[in-house]
């Protein structure tokens, strides 16, 4: 058995190396990509990548290293996604129990407020009912009429001290009236 070593057409090594450098280059942009839809904080997809890369989807799928890092990005991406999402989650429940704790805080309150309002109604119907056990029906219409006769002069009164003022502003205006009037005659007497 003989073995010749096979010496690689220049051409095909020249060709083989600007394919390599490629494909270097292309990996190169997939990972730059990459970053920058992590800094930006987009969705991580083949298609994004491939678009963001100008490469195609073929070539994410066929290179392995390509295949890797969008792989572990979208993962990244997607335990990013779940730790906000619980982190929103524990937000809102914290704020919902707030709430509860502030609602519950004011229901109980409202009973305590509810309770006093209810005895001191009470106090006063007791105390009512003590009135109207000391008097008798004839001295209530008494009383009654009593008041109704009082709110009466009060009225009377009213519209009498009513009058009164405005007579004792008629009688101001005309005294002023008056005293300039003797002003004007005591000047013509002195300016005579």
């Amino acid at each position: 058995m003989r073995v010749t070593a096979t010496v690689p057409d220049p051409r095909t090594a020249a060709a083989l190396a600007a394919r390599r450098r490629g494909t270097d280059a292309a990996l190169g942009r997939v990972h730059d990509a990459i970053t920058r839809i992590r800094r930006e904080k987009a969705q991580v997809s083949v298609a994004a990548v491939a678009r963001r890369a100008n490469v195609s989807r073929t070539f994410l799928y066929d290179h392995p290293n390509a295949r890797a890092a969008v792989a572990t990005a979208m993962a990244e991406a997607d335990e990013r996604r779940t730790q906000m999402l619980a982190d929103q989650d524990e937000k809102r429940e914290a704020t919902w129990r707030e709430r509860a704790l502030n609602a519950e805080d004011a229901l109980k309150a409202a009973h305590a407020e509810i309770l006093a309002q209810r005895a001191r109604i009470g106090e006063l119907l007791g105390q009512v009912r003590d009135l109207e056990a000391e008097w008798p029906q004839d001295a209530v219409q008494r009383i009654t009429t009593e008041n109704t006769t009082l709110k009466q002069r009060v009225r009377q009164l009213t519209t009498d001290n009513r009058t009164l003022d405005e007579r004792l502003q008629a009688a101001r205006s005309n005294l002023r009236f008056q005293d300039r009037r003797v002003a004007d005659l005591e000047a013509q007497i002195t300016s005579q």
